[in-house]
């Protein structure tokens, strides 16, 4: 936070020359949702230096604003008073559907500054600084594929999750004669969103009726992650226009593949490529290999931040392209870690198993923390790579199918403890466990037309 006698950051002296009125700043809670408000200019000047305060509850509900009831951190016992939140002025942007309104990104802090140890902004650059303690930089490129279906939030509230209707049908990926029968929306992203400094490296039809996927612009690990989270709120909103929902959820239908949220990765000096060796046959560098190690063998202690939510695992289902076990293999679309090797500045590792449901700071400081976990400990990649379709992975346990199995082992995972804390572990542990008991008590639409007229 800067002191008034500092020269003015370059953000709030173009907001002056432009004569803002006021801005939109937002935080995301513990599940990858924005929440966010207008500031008059005057008082988002004082929240640029001192921070402004934000209800924690931010950081004690659900999706659906239902308090946890097993939370330390934040809950009704501490009354829900303000949290701090800072803005970090280096995440200016203007939003172009928005009247071009000024738009900023902020964090939570303790009331010393210090980082909140809860916050999800927080817990990646936290993974992020001991990554850097090492000597790198870590380079992260998000891809997401999610439905678009022709609803409003009135028509779908009144359809009272009945099936919604896909703004295109059939089974088509990659499919140009689909482009053409939503152009402006399809345009609208690539456009508007390059103008809200999401930029978009490649926006295609994927498998499934009205599936898009897209590809998000390389770049640093926490403006990717940002990037991600302003993509998924930016398509919603630019949607509202021409009559278009996107879903982000992992599966909607039985019927259908789920929607990844794949994570490509790389380490940097700040100059050169550390994943790529000229003289290995693989091309990859004895510290890519440790990184891909740390993965194969502890992405499971991470599991409930790649697959956060209920319906993430009925996306993980043998033949829906969702790989199912911690395998690797090279440019095998099959295998969880998936190595590209083969140029300076292409190399990299995808790592395939988390769904669009995440949130895009958690995942990508799950996946991080797995990776530089196998580098601190010098990791050596013992396990061979899959050919085909999981051909070489008959051994190797599959990833659990209900999140209160990952949550379990989250919890005890000192690999887990190690990087994120005590205190973000124990935490999301129980927001996870929260929503399990939910989902224990619900009755679903299977129930109803499996037992209630025969059993």
């Amino acid at each position: 936070m800067a002191s008034s006698k500092e020269t003015p950051h370059p953000a709030l002296t173009q907001l002056r020359k432009e004569g803002a009125n006021k801005v939109k700043v937002a935080v995301t809670d513990i599940d990858g949702i924005l929440r966010g408000k207008y500031l008059h200019i005057d008082k988002f000047e004082g929240a640029a230096s001192g921070g402004f305060g934000f209800c924690d509850v931010v950081l004690g509900w659900d999706s659906q604003d239902v308090t946890y009831d097993n939370a330390q951190v934040t809950g009704w016992q501490h009354g829900f008073p303000d949290a701090l939140a800072s803005v970090d002025l280096g995440t200016a942007r203007k939003v172009p559907w928005d009247n071009e309104v000024p738009f900023f990104l902020g964090e939570f802090v303790l009331a010393d500054g210090s980082p909140h140890p809860v916050c999800p902004r927080q817990t990646l650059k936290r993974v992020l600084a001991r990554a850097e303690k090492l000597g790198f930089e870590v380079m992260t490129g998000m891809e997401f594929e999610w439905f678009n279906f022709r609803e409003t939030i009135h028509s779908w509230a009144a359809k009272n999750g009945s099936p919604p209707e896909p703004i295109t049908p059939g089974m088509f990926g990659y499919s140009v004669l689909r482009m053409a029968d939503n152009p402006g929306f399809f345009n609208a992203l690539m456009d508007e969103m390059l103008a809200f400094k999401v930029p978009i490296e490649g926006l295609h039809t994927e498998t499934g009726p009205g599936t898009y996927e897209v590809a998000i612009a390389f770049s640093s690990a926490l403006e990717q992650a940002d990037r991600a989270v302003l993509f998924k709120t930016g398509a919603r909103e630019i949607g509202k226009r021409f009559g278009i929902m996107p879903s982000f959820m992992a599966k909607w239908s039985q019927k259908y593949p789920g929607c990844s949220g794949h994570i490509h990765q790389s380490l940097t000096d700040g100059k050169t490529n550390l994943f790529y060796d000229a003289d290995s046959p693989r091309k990859m560098s004895p510290l890519f290999e440790s990184y891909l190690a740390g993965q194969v063998a502890c992405m499971m202690d991470f599991g409930p931040m790649i697959w956060p939510t209920i319906n993430s695992y009925k996306r993980l289902v043998d033949g829906f392209w969702a790989p199912v076990k911690p395998t690797w293999g090279m440019d095998n679309r099959t295998a969880s870690f998936r190595v590209l090797a083969g140029s300076p500045k292409a190399t990299r590792l995808e790592t395939r198993c988390p769904g669009a449901d995440v949130n895009p700071y958690l995942a990508m400081a799950a996946v991080i923390a797995a990776g530089m976990h196998g580098v601190e400990k010098g990791l050596k990649l013992t396990a061979p790579p899959i050919t085909g379709t999981n051909q070489g992975s008959e051994h190797i346990p599959r990833a659990p199918r209900t999140l209160i199995e990952t949550t379990r082992a989250f919890e005890r995972s000192e690999i887990a403890r190690d990087w994120l804390g005590d205190a973000f572990v124990d935490h999301f542990a129980a927001t996870r466990d929260w929503a399990w008991r939910q989902w224990q008590d619900g009755v679903t639409d299977w129930e109803l037309k499996r037992y209630f007229e025969i059993i």
